[in-house]
């Protein structure tokens, strides 16, 4: 069986599951059911100064799309409403209960050097493995110039992992939100800052939908509504370019990531880790289906990696991020086909009205025995997926590689077209 095991900036965990600062890890009574079922850690919820927040109702909106339930999920819930006593004293026990399992403690307070201060001696003696700094909560924090507010402003990211490095011995992990232009700002910012990881994405910006009998953004509080921050499988995407830019980044290169944002499977943990990441952090897909899933994960993973030759994580994080690219650097050369197995095929047309209506009209109707048939005009195909896409039977349409005439980028394409061009001035063309 593969090894598992992990060590992440300095803590370790006999799984890279851990699940993210969020609702699942609000309390011990969860905590340990999470355990229990085999989560190789916790980001404790965020705990912040007493008074502590005082949370709405309704919170959490879903995007569901053809029958499919929450593949986007958004809510509009605050850090910890708890005191911050019962959570600091519930830390302590679960952590001295399951001395094996990672457990960090999620934490935002003001932009002030002697609120940082206060708070992390009160949480370093709870014996949690190490603190994640929430500069990523896009929604009610954000308003406190806290959150996102900070997480926006690489200067107070650097500035506010400074202090947490002076004032603690436990490993510091900057939390970044995606709600900017550039991810590499803030994250090199963590690191002048000392953080011995980052860990992303935090959830997106967004308004889930609009209840259109209320005329209000959902979720609807009173027969209003705000922004709030969208997770789920439908953010993957965003969250695995962000990680890989992190990745590829030669000053960044050796900065552990803590990836997250749709991991929902085995292989979605699988492709976070081969992007760069080597620990990896779950919420929404706790939330939705219990904290069990967990074991198809670890179960799924493990297999993978023995069948691929994985023995640990270490072997398998950042295996994409060499292949992970700038667009110019792609080989113009290289082609691919569109293929129809005529035997899977069910006739259904919408490879060809696709293809007719919006791509480059490279697949022919036509006709045998009364039946429909569709094939493809490889001398109009430009190999653009679409239809594959578009296909609901699994292995119908797939896009066969041609063989290779070279390799050609956009940079030496450029630069030879400037030539050519200079050679026809110069010759009075």
């Amino acid at each position: 069986m593969a090894d598992l095991k992990t060590e992440f900036a300095g803590i370790r965990s006999p799984n890279p599951f851990w699940l993210a600062s969020a609702p699942p890890t609000d309390k011990a009574y969860n905590v340990k059911r999470a355990f229990e079922a085999g989560w190789g850690g916790v980001v404790w919820k965020t705990l912040g100064e007493d008074p502590p927040v005082v949370n709405v109702s309704s919170r959490y909106g879903g995007l569901h799309h053809h029958g499919r339930k929450m593949i986007g999920f958004n809510n509009i819930e605050l850090i910890s409403d708890r005191p911050l006593a019962v959570n600091i004293a519930e830390i302590k026990a679960v952590k001295a209960a399951y001395p094996d399992r990672a457990v960090v403690v999620s934490l935002m307070v003001p932009c002030e050097e002697q609120s940082w201060r206060a708070i992390l001696p009160i949480v370093e003696e709870t014996g949690a493995d190490g603190i994640e700094l929430n500069f990523g909560c896009p929604h009610g924090m954000s308003e406190r110039n806290m959150g996102a507010a900070v997480g926006q402003v690489p200067e107070y990211v650097e500035m506010v992992t400074r202090w947490c490095k002076q004032f603690t011995r436990m490993p510091v992990i900057v939390k970044l939100t995606p709600n900017v232009t550039d991810i590499l700002m803030p994250a090199r910012a963590a690191l002048r800052g000392g953080a011995d990881a980052v860990s992303l994405i935090n959830t997106v910006q967004s308004i889930i939908g609009v209840d259109l009998d209320q005329m209000a953004p959902m979720p609807v509080v009173d027969g209003m509504g705000t922004h709030g921050g969208y997770c789920g499988p439908a953010v993957k995407p965003i969250a695995l370019r962000m990680v890989g830019e992190i990745a590829r980044d030669p000053g960044l290169a050796h900065l552990p990531i803590s990836g997250m944002g749709g991991i929902e499977t085995w292989r979605d943990a699988a492709e976070f880790l081969a992007m760069g990441a080597s620990a990896l952090q779950v919420c929404t897909a706790a939330m939705h289906y219990g904290f069990r899933i967990v074991q198809d994960m670890i179960d799924g993973l493990s297999a993978w990696m023995d069948e691929k030759g994985y023995q640990d994580i270490h072997a398998l994080s950042g295996r994409a991020v060499r292949n992970y690219v700038p667009w110019n650097t792609l080989n113009l050369k290289f082609r691919t086909i569109a293929h129809i197995d005529q035997e899977r095929c069910v006739g259904c047309g919408l490879c060809h009205i696709a293809c007719e209506d919006t791509s480059h009209q490279a697949i022919a109707v036509g006709g045998v025995s009364g039946a429909r048939r569709y094939d493809v005009i490889e001398s109009e195909c430009v190999g653009c997926n679409l239809c594959a896409h578009v296909c609901p039977v699994a292995e119908c349409i797939t896009m066969q590689p041609q063989p290779v005439d070279g390799h050609v980028t956009w940079r030496e394409y450029e630069h030879s077209a400037e030539r050519l061009a200079g050679c026809s001035v110069a010759h009075g063309v």
